[in-house]
């Protein structure tokens, strides 16, 4: 799982602008990876994904249902404006490489779409924020 969890991240890390893996130089479960993307929300990333049936969350199983970016990843430092479009993947046994790449390649055009709808978006605002 680690394998494909380090996949997924640093695939998107390298497609998607303005991307924090949270947690990603700390020890962690080898299975959860919680991805902030700079100005979108995590639900509408979610909305978007569901469309291809592809599951992720936001936020814990007990802020579920709050609209607030999470007190935790705010805690560890990350930005208002990324922790606001956090989510979160959890993989098990039973994922394949094949769905990780279905993901990858699905991922960057609805950041893409999100970020060109939201008013705080500009090209000027990619940096490399990747960590």
């Amino acid at each position: 799982m680690r394998a494909l969890r380090d996949r997924l991240e640093s695939e998107i890390i390298n497609r998607i602008p303005n991307v924090k893996v949270n947690g990603g130089r700390s020890p962690r479960l080898p299975n959860t990876s919680n991805i902030s993307f700079e100005f979108v929300e995590g639900e509408s990333i979610l909305l978007l994904l569901d469309k291809y049936g592809i599951c992720a969350s936001s936020g814990s199983a007990c802020t579920s249902g709050s609209l607030q970016p999470s007190h935790v990843l705010r805690a560890m430092g990350v930005p208002y404006t990324m922790a606001h479009g956090s989510i979160r993947f959890s993989l098990s046994i039973y994922n394949t490489s094949e769905e990780i790449d279905v993901v990858i390649n699905t991922l960057p055009p609805i950041i893409e779409k999100l970020r060109n709808m939201s008013p705080y978006w500009t090209s000027d605002n990619t940096v490399c924020a990747n960590q």
